[in-house]
């Protein structure tokens, strides 16, 4: 299976690029990863906040095969913990699905076109986070689920 990380717009923070690098490197010895950066939409200050989602979403369905597996990263999501995320990775990676592609939206979250085509959503927490740190967040995350899953020291309950 592949994993994809889809993104609006490209990662700008340099300490935050720097982190999402190091476990972007740490993750390729576990599966086949990749971030796909969604350009952001131009000319968004002309826009009401409903146009910008429909155009960021349009752009990244456009990105999409009908046979992803798609999970949104979204605040109203089922939350889950490092071990239950885990096992939950781990269903997925034995359903025989091709690709799991988590999305994280724009600014203003996602069109509804978009939830439309989601298989699920999840939530990193109840907290709100800046977009590029969730990037980072996720990837951790997403790195910390395959420790767990090899039994390696790197998770500690």
């Amino acid at each position: 299976m592949k994993i994809t990380l889809a993104v609006i717009g490209k990662t700008e923070v340099g300490f935050v690029r720097q982190g999402i690098d190091e476990y972007v490197k740490r993750l390729r010895h576990y599966v086949t990863f990749d971030i796909q950066y969604i350009g952001d939409v131009r000319n968004t200050r002309n826009m009401s906040e409903a146009q910008q989602k429909a155009a960021e979403g349009k752009a990244l369905l456009a990105t999409l095969d009908t046979s992803d597996h798609v999970v949104l990263l979204d605040e109203h999501g089922t939350e889950r913990t490092s071990m239950d995320h885990s096992q939950w990775l781990q269903r997925r990676m034995a359903s025989g699905s091709k690709r799991l592609v988590f999305v994280v939206g724009g600014p203003y979250g996602f069109s509804q076109e978009v939830y439309d085509r989601a298989n699920e959503k999840i939530s990193l927490s109840k907290m709100t986070f800046p977009h590029e740190l969730v990037r980072l967040i996720f990837v951790e995350q997403l790195y910390r689920a395959f420790t767990i899953l090899r039994h390696e020291p790197y998770h500690h309950e």
